[in-house]
């Protein structure tokens, strides 16, 4: 994926605040969510995201990061569940 200047800052900020109480719930909501509803990810190889989301470590996120910023930016996303997911840790990052 080919990060915009904005995209490139988010995941710059987003390494300084990967141990945060606040990033790492949100990452952990989102993987949840998508774990939940995994046939609405497109273009995202099958994996184990509730496993992801139970073991997170701070060098994880911004890994998880770009995963909502595609999500987010999808067309093929159509499901509000996915897209707030992806969308409340960019704001929470942002």
């Amino acid at each position: 994926m080919e990060l915009d200047k904005k995209s490139q800052e988010l995941l710059e900020k987003c390494k300084e605040m990967a141990d945060k109480p606040e990033v790492m719930g949100a990452c952990q909501v989102m993987l949840e969510t998508f774990e939940e509803k995994k046939k609405e990810i497109p273009e995202e190889p099958e994996q184990n995201y509730l496993e992801m989301a139970q073991n997170i470590a701070p060098a994880d996120v911004p890994k998880i990061l770009e995963m909502a910023m595609k999500v987010a930016k999808s067309g093929k996303v159509k499901d509000v569940e996915v897209k707030n997911a992806a969308e409340r840790l960019i704001r929470v990052i942002g």
